[in-house]
């Protein structure tokens, strides 16, 4: 990978795309009619996402509960190394709780599938999932998102949450990463 003074990012998704994206979302999860809902973010490229996503289903009404799942599948690299571990396990009681997993990119599907699975594990009524982006590249996973936000072509992305070791999360938008 270049150094900073050698990296390009392309935009593909700009802040008001985004936001726009989130109200959207927002109105399509408010219509799953979800009581007791609790909104669990995958750490740690979600978030932003979520952050804004919350404010977003507030602005519509909602008031769910937050809490936080920490897993790893990249180690800093820009391909997943095929194991998803489970570094912080989420803290609040998800016993017959209605469970919205926000994540910022569906790739592979390994991340969102462990997640869900633990959830469902752990007591949960029902688990759905709302992902930032929807890469389009072969899963590993069978599952499918029941909110997307956007359609990602076969590229490396950071910005807005995602990164690249720890770098670009600060972008307001999403872009590709290419060598310069």
């Amino acid at each position: 990978m270049p150094t900073s003074g050698d990296v390009k990012i392309r935009t593909l998704f700009d802040a008001e795309a985004i936001a726009a994206r989130n109200e959207a979302l927002a109105r399509e999860i408010k219509a799953a009619a979800l009581d007791r809902m609790l909104v669990v973010a995958v750490l740690k490229g979600s978030f932003i996402f979520a952050a804004d996503l919350i404010r977003a289903l507030h602005r519509h009404g909602l008031k769910p509960e937050i809490d936080f799942i920490y897993l790893a599948s990249y180690d800093g690299e820009r391909i997943s190394q095929g194991q998803v571990r489970l570094l912080r396990d989420v803290q609040s009681d998800i016993r017959g709780r209605n469970v919205v997993i926000v994540d910022d990119i569906f790739d592979s599907g390994r991340t969102l599938a462990f997640a869900k699975e633990s959830l469902v594990a752990g007591g949960a009524a029902r688990v759905l999932t709302c992902v930032l982006l929807d890469k389009q590249v072969p899963r590993a996973a069978e599952i499918v998102p029941d909110f997307v936000g956007f359609t990602c072509p076969p590229v490396f992305v950071v910005g807005y949450g995602l990164d690249y070791r720890n770098r670009y999360r600060e972008l307001p938008f999403i872009g590709e990463l290419a060598e310069g």
